[in-house]
């Protein structure tokens, strides 16, 4: 396929959203309220596009973005009568900025400051089916053109307006700043025109979108809109809401992943602790509602519980490995030319973020009522209904603002709890996991092996193969609602389910003849998840380091390897760009070297220099409790990601990006011993680390290179990890083949699994410097 080809290809993926002309309606409503309709004014034609990559014809991004478009006529913009406008997000906002990107769009194609514009959350809406799922780079994509057009509509209308109240032809009106002017000097607030503007019947209008380059707003960087919130602690998570009578509650889990409440021997005296109100099993564990959280934590401790064994008992790490090789699907027939080849291995990581996980929950005997930062509500709340034996109707569930997620959030364990508990006792309940929970019981990136062959004659590529083989990843959450949902965890359909979220979220961005990737899955035996970037860390950071072997073998410098086989002129400037920011080749002192590695998706590129220092006296400096190994020193990411709404925060992604793929590379895992993780906290978790981070980072943002953004929230994880191990390989000769590198060094003491919950530390200040 030709440049000119993917290009073409791009612009079909974009066209039906790509002409400027748009049909939306006028809500019948008491102030202006306006909703696009999502279907161009005009027809667009078809494209072909003659590729074998399944990427280049459809990818996981471009699926959600079809469910997306036939409910997309239901989210709406409001303009309200004090000349805010308002806007309830249908995704969910856990640290990743789309509140302040929703808010750019607005204020843009409305014409209006960013500080008039009001972000919520909605609550979770079963009618908007497939398009209130938060993940995939999706958000900004899937919405870009939705919001636009309501928020376009509504200017037009504002103008209308004030055109009809003064005589006026609307070509001889002009709007700025949220104040509508005309001849004569009469002017209105937008906010005094909205009853005039707002439509006594629902009515189908066609709208004009703001060219690319009338963007005032749209491509230039913004601080977040939550950002003075955030920093002096008046942005409100769950357990910061003041819901009535809803009191701490926690639950006392078992010492194996899932096992069961067998018996409890004292619960009458744990109910008579000072400030509790109610023990009850349920079930997970045994939950513990009281007037503090500590007081939770005390009755925790104090229970006395026999438990069932857990769905891993037994189990290690060195065990689960034995079933994936087991469970690997053949590479094919051997090769008739030389070949490199090599199997990797990738290491439990924790999905926890860094709000713990809780949720609120009030469940009378007709109604319930629950709050969450959920990243799947629909499908939450269609499965609490179904738990409570309730009707969908009867149950509201409301979306906070979460604490981050690293897809921890599709999943509302919590809120299943939460409701489970409060029926139980006929009583609302906050209730919280404590870390240990979370490290234990919480959801897991799987453990996962990843074999790769390619085969060369020469200096060309003949051919690629991947066979990646991992513990069952849990997609039940689906595309965000229950048939979906209820298709991943069909016994037959789980399989297919997880293919098809393989294949459609991978890319081979170099023309390496054929071209093959199967993914294999085996134990559902434990609490995984969607894990930031999901399969693609370890699917690329695979691939980059064979690739890195192969230009070895063939003598070739990695960087100008890797660049002689790229399939696109975008993916090319980003490897461009950050080998001469980097200076990529420059002399390094022995044990320090460059890495390099480039990673495609969702019609965004990505590419990663790393300088790493794995020298004696950097690996084994100490650290209290803890690995120092290698350091990252250096980094720059270059990110194409078509058109950045707001670079600022693309700056912002790429930099946490960078963080999650030093922590997969170096530091960042779980260790599995008889059944349970040997984690407890974030002491024992060694995401990356201050004295892992390197003291120089730039971040590029490409200028844009389409009429439209692509996807970017997960963009540069899989390239930063896959560059770190490769620099580590060069440093010190040896290819990695397990991670992360660190893995093999356990740096604590293990804290006991019962009680659950371990004791606070008391010997802080003996730290203290």
């Amino acid at each position: 396929m030709t440049d000119a080809d993917r290009t073409s290809r791009q612009d079909a993926v974009a066209r039906p959203f790509a002409r400027r002309r748009f049909l939306g309606y006028v809500l019948a409503a008491p102030t202006l309220t306006t909703a696009a309709q999502l279907v161009p004014a005009s027809g667009a034609r078809a494209a072909e596009i003659p590729s074998p990559e399944i990427t280049e014809l459809v990818d996981l991004n471009d699926v959600m973005t079809a469910a997306a478009l036939p409910t997309s006529g239901l989210i709406t913009v409001e303009v309200n009568t004090d000349g805010t406008v308002s806007f309830a997000l249908p995704r969910t906002e856990v640290g990743q900025g789309i509140t302040t990107s929703t808010a750019m769009l607005i204020a843009e194609e409305l014409g209006i400051p960013l500080k008039r514009v009001h972000i919520t959350l909605a609550d979770a809406r079963p009618e908007l089916l497939f398009n209130q799922l938060t993940g995939g780079s999706n958000t900004t994509f899937s919405t870009y053109t939705p919001i636009r057009v309501a928020a376009a509509l509504a200017r037009t209308r504002l103008l209308r307006a004030a055109a009809a109240a003064w005589d006026t032809p609307v070509a001889e009106l002009a709007m700025e700043a949220g104040v509508v002017t005309g001849p004569g000097g009469r002017s209105a607030d937008i906010g005094a025109l909205s009853r005039r503007a707002a439509g006594a019947r629902t009515e189908q209008v066609s709208v004009s979108l703001k060219p690319r380059d009338m963007f005032t707003v749209i491509g230039r960087p913004h601080g977040r809109v939550d950002a003075r919130a955030a920093v002096t602690g008046r942005k409100k998570f769950t357990l910061d809401l003041d819901v009535p009578d809803a009191m701490p509650t926690m639950v006392c889990r078992p010492p194996t992943i899932n096992g069961k409440v067998q018996s409890v021997s004292n619960l009458a005296e744990v109910r008579a602790m000072p400030g509790v109100t109610d023990v009850v099993v349920i079930t997970t564990g045994v939950a513990v509602r009281a007037a503090t959280f500590g007081r939770c934590i005390d009755a925790v401790r104090a229970l006395r519980v026999s438990w069932k064994p857990g769905t891993a008992e037994g189990k290690s790490d060195a065990s689960v490995l034995r079933e994936l090789r087991s469970a690997e699907l053949p590479m094919g027939l051997p090769p008739l030319t030389p070949s490199v080849e090599e199997r990797f291995t990738f290491h439990f990581r924790s999905n926890s973020a860094l709000e713990p996980n809780c949720a609120i929950a009030d469940v009378r005997a007709d109604r319930a009522e629950v709050w969450s930062s959920l990243k799947a509500p629909i499908v939450a709340k269609e499965a609490i209904a179904a738990r409570l034996g309730l009707p969908l109707a009867s149950v509201t569930v409301h979306v906070t603002e979460g604490g981050g997620s690293f897809g921890r959030k599709l999943f509302f364990d919590a809120a299943l709890e939460a409701v489970e508990v409060s029926q139980r006792i006929r009583k609302p309940v906050k209730l919280m996991w404590h870390r240990a929970d979370d490290a234990r019981q919480g959801r897991t990136h799987p453990m996962a092996t990843s074999r790769v062959r390619i085969d060369y004659l020469g200096d060309t590529v003949l051919g690629y193969r991947q066979r990646h083989t991992s513990v069952s990843t849990d997609l039940g959450h689906g595309l965000g609602e229950i048939f979906t949902a209820l298709a991943a965890r069909l016994p037959v359909g789980d399989i297919g389910f997880s293919e098809t979220f393989f294949q459609l979220s991978q890319s081979m961005p170099y023309d390496f003849g054929a071209n093959s990737r199967l993914l294999s899955e085996t134990d559902k035996g434990f609490n995984t998840g969607s894990m930031r970037n999901v399969y693609s860390p370890d699917v690329t950071c695979a691939r980059e380091l064979l690739v890195d072997r192969l230009a070895a073998i063939r003598g070739k410098d990695p960087y100008r390897f890797r660049r002689g086989f790229l399939r696109d002129d975008r993916s090319r400037a980003v490897l461009d760009r950050v080998a001469e920011a980097g200076n990529w080749g420059r002399s390094m002192p022995a044990g320090t070297a460059q890495g390099i590695a480039l990673h495609t998706e969702y019609h965004s590129a990505s590419a990663v220099l790393v300088e790493i220092d794995c020298r004696p006296e950097t690996v084994g400096r100490p650290v209290r409790d803890g690995v120092a190994g290698p350091r990252v020193t250096k980094a720059v990411i270059a990110v194409d990601v078509g058109l950045a709404v707001n670079p600022l925060g693309v700056e912002a992604q790429m930099t946490g990006c960078l963080m999650d793929g030093i922590a997969l590379a170096l530091t960042s895992s779980l260790h599995l011993h008889d059944g349970h993780f040997l984690e407890a906290s974030w002491d024992n978790y060694f995401y990356t680390r201050q004295w892992n981070t390197p003291p120089e980072l730039e971040v590029i943002v490409m200028p844009a290179t389409t009429g439209r953004p692509g996807g970017a929230g997960e963009l540069g994880v899989a390239a930063s990890m896959a560059a770190v191990a490769c620099a580590y390989g060069r440093a010190t000769g040896s290819l990695p083949t397990v991670f992360p590198i660190n893995h093999g060094t356990l740096s604590f003491d293990p804290k006991p699994t019962v009680p659950p919950v371990p004791a606070s530390p008391t010997d802080g200040l003996d730290h203290v410097r």
